[in-house]
């Protein structure tokens, strides 16, 4: 039996981010994680980094992390978010401009038609509400995913965690495949699988279980600058689509923000209803934007793991020298959710409340 510090489950872009921030802290940590680093929710090429949030506290918790991006590309001598900019169009424009605006310290401005396409020229014409994320972009999780994993090199464990557990005498115990540890804190960051794990020992986290595709389209002539899109207009016919170049600027992907419900076993209710969300993808591409090439050449399907009070929200549950996080649309924040749940499993008060009560994502 092994006692190190803290104990991390899961190896996507949160764990990791945990795990290298408990190393900037000091701490000792290792890092349970079954299969491919970042290859399970946090998989793909890109994700969207933005501001523009309905709750001014995740604006705030977003311009930290941009803060941290540029440290780690810095670092890792990599571009880690694109200087591409992110564009939302829609309603929803003026109603985050006014929480950006009350947060301050975020570069947005509103752009008219003629911005808008001279930053992202495959969309079709538009001229209803628009503004400019100039410090948003794409984030190359490919790179971001690398240099983590390569940062912390033998602190990652390739093993399978069945169960936690608090021992009772102030510890926190780990039950892998391969073996069993101890630590004076875990954190359970592992998708899909971390409310499997809280309901072990007796919390029942109020997480949506569902499956989520984005397709991947070639750019009919490649631009120097692709801003990201977040759409809800219904101009084009959705009223909630995302998308984020890849890093080149050959390939653009998009994603309904919409994804299909499952059984709590992870049991789809109805197959067909993710190959109708991809349809819908490709329909709206042929209309929104008839600068990619419709037919798509990749497809990322992914699990979803969201919280009842927000898209956009998260929250840390704790028992015991145990603390479980979940919630969605976390890869952009989640240099500054790493450091906050460092602090956390230090016993330490981060600057941001984590709590569920606190219903991040809902509002302010």
């Amino acid at each position: 039996m092994t006692a190190v510090d803290v104990g991390v489950v899961g190896g996507g872009i949160v764990g990791l981010s945990t795990a290298y921030a408990l190393t900037e802290l000091g701490a000792t940590v290792r890092v349970y994680e079954r299969g491919v680093p970042g290859d399970g929710q946090s998989g793909g090429e890109s994700r969207i980094f933005r501001h523009a949030h309905d709750d001014a506290r995740l604006v705030a918790l977003a311009r930290a992390s941009r803060a941290i991006w540029t440290q780690w590309a810095e670092r890792a001598g990599t571009e880690l978010v694109s200087s591409d900019g992110a564009v939302a169009i829609g309603p929803a424009v003026e109603r985050r401009l006014a929480v950006l605006e009350k947060v301050g310290g975020v570069p947005v401005r509103r752009i008219d038609g003629t911005q808008l396409h001279s930053l992202l020229p495959p969309l079709a014409g538009y001229d209803g509400p628009a503004m400019l994320d100039q410090a948003g972009g794409a984030i190359r999780t490919r790179a971001a995913i690398g240099a983590l994993t390569g940062w912390l090199g033998e602190r990652l464990v390739a093993d399978e965690v069945l169960a936690v557990r608090s021992t009772g005498n102030g510890r926190a115990e780990v039950l892998t495949g391969g073996g069993r540890a101890e630590h004076s804190t875990v954190v359970v960051c592992a998708g899909r699988g971390t409310a499997g794990l809280a309901r072990g020992v007796g919390l029942a986290l109020p997480v949506r279980l569902s499956a989520h595709v984005r397709l991947t389209f070639a750019v009919r002539q490649p631009a120097p600058r692709l801003a990201c899109l977040q759409d809800s207009s219904g101009a084009f016919g959705e009223t909630g689509t995302y998308a984020a170049a890849l890093p080149g600027n050959r390939y653009y992907g998009v994603g309904l923000s919409e994804s299909v419900g499952v059984e709590p076993d992870g049991g789809f209710l109805d197959p067909g209803e993710l190959t109708a969300l991809a349809d819908r993808a490709v329909a709206y591409v042929r209309r929104a934007l008839p600068g990619l090439d419709p037919a798509p050449v990749g497809y990322r399907h992914c699990w979803v793991t969201r919280v009842p009070w927000s898209d956009d929200g998260f929250a840390a549950w704790q028992r015991d020298g145990l603390v479980f996080v979940a919630g969605h649309n976390l890869f952009k924040q989640a240099p500054a959710i790493g450091r906050a749940l460092a602090r956390l499993a230090l016993g330490e008060q981060p600057e941001v409340d984590l709590g569920p009560e606190c219903r991040l994502g809902a509002g302010s």
